[in-house]
């Protein structure tokens, strides 16, 4: 996702290759207008990791009317649910997106959507991230601070679990990813299951639940730029949903909208989805 009106930018940026297993990708935004802008962010099943940068800090708005100010950097995550996040003039963020058990290798723990925000100092025992800030802060140059965030990380990547990898890398639909899994590692499904939300933040049934909501926004997407005529039932079909009415509810669990909202709103929301 590019956007650039002349007063908010924000894009997209890959990883190196080296990273593709750490790092889904990079994500930069920057507000050069006098008025405070705000974005919804989609939710992605990633844990994130958000350094602002400016004069006041950037904001972020749950739906549950839980609000944190950000002044160097913070810890979402996995994203399970849509947010609203600010920024004031002048101000600038830069957001690292962990792929799969990523998080758990640089912690040793999985993210919990639960406690929903935390400062990454508290889950070490230096305060290594606040230092990281700073250095970020002397850069103007958003591929410098992503370069100097790369370097810096890769003392604290630990080797990776097998079963975590198997489950990061389990790309079979038709298939039961815990009862698959399980047959190939030669542990029982309940132990598969605890791994899935050890190293993963979330369970089998939820990222399931999650792909087949993802699968409907982009279906979506891929409708309103073809004709810009949706019919509902033909998304319903297409993504393996029971009825409409089971679509209308992920929406608003996911989303806090009706489907019908998202089509009047969706400029307004970021897709940063990892596919």
């Amino acid at each position: 996702m590019q956007e650039n009106d002349g007063e908010y930018k924000s894009n997209r940026i890959e990883v190196p290759e080296e990273f593709s297993e750490v790092f889904s990708h990079f994500y930069h935004a920057e507000n050069a207008s006098s008025e405070t802008i705000s974005r919804i962010l989609l939710p992605s099943f990633q844990t994130i990791l958000i350094f602002s940068f400016g004069l006041q800090p950037t904001t972020i708005h749950t739906f549950n009317d839980t609000q944190v100010d950000i002044d160097s950097c913070l810890v979402l995550g996995p994203v399970k649910k849509a947010f609203q996040y600010s920024l004031p003039p002048g101000s600038t963020i830069l957001v690292a997106n962990f792929k799969n058990d990523a998080f758990f290798r640089f912690f040793g723990q999985g993210a919990i959507w639960e406690h929903f925000s935390v400062h990454p100092d508290q889950l070490l025992d230096e305060n290594c991230f606040t230092a990281l800030w700073k250095e970020l802060n002397n850069l103007n140059d958003t591929h410098q601070r992503i370069n100097y965030i790369l370097e810096y990380c890769r003392p604290y990547l630990r080797p990776r679990n097998t079963v975590a990898e198997a489950l990061s890398n389990f790309d079979h639909e038709a298939l039961d990813t815990v009862k698959s899994i399980a047959s190939l590692q030669n542990q029982t499904e309940r132990t598969v299951q605890l791994s899935h939300k050890k190293y993963l933040g979330y369970t089998s049934k939820e990222a399931s639940r999650y792909r087949r909501f993802l699968k409907a926004v982009m279906h979506i997407q891929d409708v309103l730029e073809a004709s810009g005529n949706v019919e509902w039932f033909d998304i319903v079909s297409e993504c393996g949903y029971y009825d409409q009415s089971q679509l209308i509810h992920d929406f608003n669990y996911y989303l806090h909208i009706s489907p019908t909202q998202y089509l009047k709103f969706q400029e307004d929301i970021c897709i940063s989805e990892n596919r």
